[in-house]
C-alpha cells in the first residue's frame, strides 16, 4: 500500500514538473500551456498493452509525439520490445522499463496498471493516435515559430535564408500529416478506371499542357502535371526560341489554353517581347529590332499578334540574380493569383541556390533541380527548365547525350523527361541543302514513355519552330506560295527508336 501511495505521489510530482516546464516554454506564446491530450495518450498506451494494436500505432506516432515524459518512456519500452519481436503487454513493458532504469520514473507498476484501466475500447485507437500526432505538430509549430521569431530579430540574419529555413520547417511538419499509407490494389484500379473514363469522354484527348506541335503532343500527350522537363542544347541552337514557342502555344491553345509563366534569367522582358511578336506575326525579328519594319509588317503585328497577346495568360519575370527560393515564392504567387499551370525557367545554370548550401557548383545545381521537381509535385504542374551542355560536347560532332548536361549532378535523375534541341552543323548544311532550316527535338529520357526524335522546320528569321509535315514553308510563302511540298529530312540524320543512347540512367 505504501508503495502504491508513493507511486501516486511520484506521478503527481512528474505531471506538475512537466506542466511547469511547458508553461515556461510557452510563456512567449500568450502564456498558454502547449496543446496536449493527456487522456488520449493514456488510452493509446493502455490499448497497446491490452490489444495487438502497437504495429498500427507505430505507423503514426513516434516517442516524441507524447507530451508527458513518462509516456515517452513507456512508449519507448514498447518500441524496444517490437524491435526484438517480443510480445507487448503490461508484464513485458514493466520488465523492459525496469531493465532500462525507467520504471520508477514512470510511476512504477501501479502507473502502468492505471494506463490499462483508462481503456474502454481499442476500436478507435487509430483516430486517437492521429489526434495525439496533431497535438504534437501544434507544439512543434509553436517551437518553430519561436525559433523563427528569434532569428528574425537578429540583425545578422539573411532574410532569404530565414524564409527558406521557415519554409522547410513548416514543410517537414506538413509532410507528416500527408502520409496516406498503403492502399489495396482494388482501390487504385477503381481510381484508374475513373481516370480512363474521364480521359475518354473529354473534348480534348490531351491529358497535359499542349505543346502546340502535333507530333510532340502525340508522343507526350502534353506536358504532364508534376513533371520536371529539362530542355538542353548547345549555345545558339534555339533553346530559348523553342521555349518561347512552347510558351505561346500553351497559353494560346484553342482546345486547352493554359496560363503560363516564363522566368528569364538571361534576357529581359523587353528583349523577349520582340521575339514573341516575330513568331506570332511572322515578321522578321531583325526588321522589328532595327526599325526597318514595313507597313505590311506593322499591319501583321497589329492584326495577328497584338489581339492574341493582349488577352493571352502569359507572365514574364525577368528578375536578375533570381535564386531558387525567390523563384519558388514567385511561382506559388502566380499559381494562386493568376492561375498559372505551366512554368518555364531559362535557364538552370544562371540560378543560384540557397546560401546555406556551401557545396560545389554541381551540388548546388543538383539541389536546384531537386527543388524544381518538388515544386512541380507540390503545385501539380509541369515545369520546363532550360539547361546548358558541358564544353566537352564541343569537342566532338554528333547529337548530344545525357552525359553532356553541364554541371548535371542529379539533373537527369530528377527530370521526368530530358529533351535536346539539335540543329545540323553548317558544314552538314553545305553538303546537303535539304538540311537547311531543319532541326530536331531529341527525347533522351522519358520516365513514362518512349524515346525518339521529332523533326521540325526552324526559321530563325521569324523565331519559329514548325512541325515538318504541316507542309508550310516560310521562305516559299514570301513568294506567294502558301503551301508547298517539303522533302523529308535525309534518313541518315534521324535516329531510330531502336538506337537508344548508351548513357541512359536506368
Amino acid at each position: 500500500m505504501k508503495s502504491m501511495n508513493e507511486s501516486r505521489k511520484y506521478m503527481n510530482r512528474q505531471r506538475a514538473r512537466d506542466t511547469r516546464q511547458s508553461i515556461d516554454i510557452a510563456t512567449m506564446v500568450y502564456g498558454k500551456v502547449p496543446p496536449q491530450s493527456k487522456g488520449l495518450e493514456e488510452m493509446v498506451l493502455g490499448a497497446c498493452m491490452l490489444e495487438p494494436v502497437f504495429t498500427m500505432v507505430s505507423g503514426i506516432l513516434t516517442g516524441e509525439a507524447f507530451y508527458l515524459e513518462a509516456h515517452q518512456h513507456v512508449y519507448g519500452a514498447m518500441v524496444q520490445l517490437a524491435e526484438k519481436a517480443l510480445p507487448i503487454d503490461i508484464m513485458t513493458v514493466t520488465e523492459r522499463l525496469r531493465q532500462n532504469g525507467n520504471l520508477e520514473l514512470v510511476g512504477g507498476p501501479y502507473a502502468l496498471v492505471q494506463l490499462t484501466n483508462t481503456v474502454v475500447s481499442s476500436a478507435n485507437v487509430e483516430a486517437h493516435a492521429r489526434i495525439i500526432l496533431q497535438k504534437h505538430l501544434q507544439r512543434e509549430l509553436i517551437r518553430a515559430a519561436g525559433e523563427i521569431l528569434n532569428e528574425a530579430y537578429e540583425d545578422t540574419t539573411d532574410v532569404f535564408d530565414l524564409l527558406e529555413s521557415a519554409e522547410m520547417k513548416v514543410m517537414r511538419l506538413s509532410s507528416r500529416l500527408q502520409t496516406t499509407g498503403y492502399k489495396h490494389i482494388s482501390t487504385l484500379a477503381t481510381q484508374a478506371m475513373k481516370q480512363i473514363d474521364v480521359i475518354r469522354n473529354r473534348k480534348t484527348k490531351l491529358t497535359g499542357v499542349p505543346t502546340g506541335f502535333s507530333h510532340l503532343d502525340e508522343h507526350t500527350n502534353g506536358w504532364q502535371p508534376g513533371d520536371l522537363i529539362i530542355l538542353a542544347g548547345r549555345p545558339g541552337k534555339g533553346k530559348t526560341q523553342f521555349a518561347l514557342n512552347l510558351l505561346m502555344h500553351a497559353a494560346q491553345s484553342e482546345e486547352k489554353p493554359t496560363p503560363a509563366a516564363y522566368f528569364s534569367l538571361e534576357m529581359s522582358g523587353e528583349q523577349l517581347t520582340p521575339r514573341i511578336l516575330s513568331a506570332s506575326s511572322q515578321v522578321p525579328l531583325a526588321a522589328i529590332t532595327r526599325g526597318t519594319i514595313s507597313d505590311k509588317g506593322i499591319d501583321n503585328i497589329t492584326r495577328l499578334s497584338l489581339p492574341g497577346l493582349y488577352t493571352a495568360p502569359i507572365f514574364i519575370d525577368d528578375s536578375p540574380g533570381l535564386n531558387i527560393q525567390q523563384l519558388k515564392a514567385k511561382a506559388r504567387l502566380l499559381y494562386q493569383r493568376e492561375g498559372v499551370r505551366f512554368i518555364i525557367v531559362d535557364y538552370l545554370q544562371l540560378m543560384s541556390g540557397s546560401s546555406t548550401n556551401k557545396g560545389n557548383r554541381e551540388q548546388e545545381i543538383s539541389a536546384i533541380s531537386r527543388q524544381l521537381k518538388v515544386l512541380a509535385l507540390e503545385l501539380k504542374i509541369p515545369i520546363l527548365a532550360l539547361s546548358q551542355l558541358s564544353r566537352d560536347v564541343e569537342k566532338r560532332k554528333g547529337k548530344p547525350q545525357l552525359s553532356d548536361l553541364r554541371e548535371s549532378g542529379a539533373i537527369e535523375q530528377d527530370a521526368d523527361m530530358v529533351l535536346f534541341v539539335y540543329r545540323p552543323e553548317e558544314d552538314e548544311v553545305k553538303n546537303d541543302a535539304r538540311l537547311r532550316n531543319t532541326g530536331q527535338v531529341l527525347i533522351r529520357k522519358y520516365r513514362n514513355g518512349q524515346l525518339g526524335d521529332i523533326d521540325f522546320r526552324v526559321y530563325n528569321e521569324i523565331q519559329s519552330w514548325m512541325t515538318i509535315d504541316d507542309g508550310y514553308d516560310y521562305e516559299a510563302s514570301l513568294t506567294g506560295m502558301k503551301r508547298v511540298n517539303i522533302d523529308p529530312i535525309p534518313t541518315h540524320t534521324h535516329i531510330s527508336l531502336e538506337d537508344k543512347p548508351e548513357d541512359l540512367p536506368f
